[in-house]
């Protein structure tokens, strides 16, 4: 089938699924590119794939062809590419025994980045506090390069969650430069929970009181902070060295 109209009734309904209210609905959201769109379909959570009028990309699914000007304004790119999908959201899975909790991420940038970082150093779970940057905000899925779909992520608040932790057995670690233990010196653990902060704020003071052990990464007195994605990815592959 070949859709040309922006007013076509299916069509209104996926331009929806740029807003949060209408992905927590329906259960599904947008990914844009060859390369997202082939990471869902391996994981098979496409719903329908949305191609632009003879455009080739065999996968065995339910496919829609639209025009051009269809597909831009599904986009959200300015250059939109010929490839659409609309995906099912993740299910949640086991949390296992290495998990990164993200205190109020505001950045869909640096939210995608931890994703693939916690993806490349073999994390089994990322837990998000309820106010961090939505999953499915279409810059977090960009910046994932489907990395998401590899990977349990759940949301939960944050001082429940670590308290069940702790009964449990896992040991939370902190990040906090005073009282501190390089990370390059950190012990090892099993189970253990990593906590990375806000952009801004770092973690919770209410966070850190609940914490076994807190980490800092040394680092030149004229650089005050680094980014909260790059210190995440410096933290979990050291720690998943150890």
């Amino acid at each position: 089938m070949l859709i040309t109209s922006l007013n076509n009734e299916h069509i209104k309904e996926l331009i929806k699924l740029k807003e949060k209210k209408y992905r927590d609905e329906s259960n599904t959201f947008l990914v844009e590119g060859r390369h997202l769109a082939l990471e869902a379909h391996r994981e098979n959570k496409i719903v329908e794939l949305i191609l632009e009028k003879d455009e080739l990309f065999p996968l065995n699914a339910n496919t829609l062809y639209v025009t051009s000007n269809v597909m831009k304004k599904l986009s959200d790119l300015t250059n939109p590419s010929n490839v659409m999908a609309v995906v099912e959201k993740l299910e949640e899975k086991p949390i296992g025994e290495k998990i990164l909790i993200l205190d109020n991420i505001q950045d869909p940038g640096n939210l995608g980045a931890i994703i693939r970082s916690a993806v490349a150093f073999n994390f089994d779970t990322i837990v998000l506090s309820p106010k961090t940057v939505d999953l499915y905000n279409p810059k977090v899925i960009r910046a994932t390069q489907g990395m998401m779909f590899h990977i349990n992520i759940i949301v939960r608040e944050p001082i429940p969650f670590i308290n069940q932790l702790k009964e449990d057995g896992y040991k939370i670690i902190g990040t906090k430069v005073t009282n501190g233990i390089d990370v390059r010196n950190s012990k090892t653990y099993s189970h253990f929970a990593l906590i990375i902060g806000n952009e801004g704020k770092g973690v919770e003071e209410e966070l850190l009181d609940l914490c076994d052990e807190y980490l800092y990464i040394k680092m030149n007195d004229l650089c005050e902070s680094l980014n909260a994605a790059v210190a995440a990815s410096i933290l979990m592959y050291e720690i998943s060295n150890k």
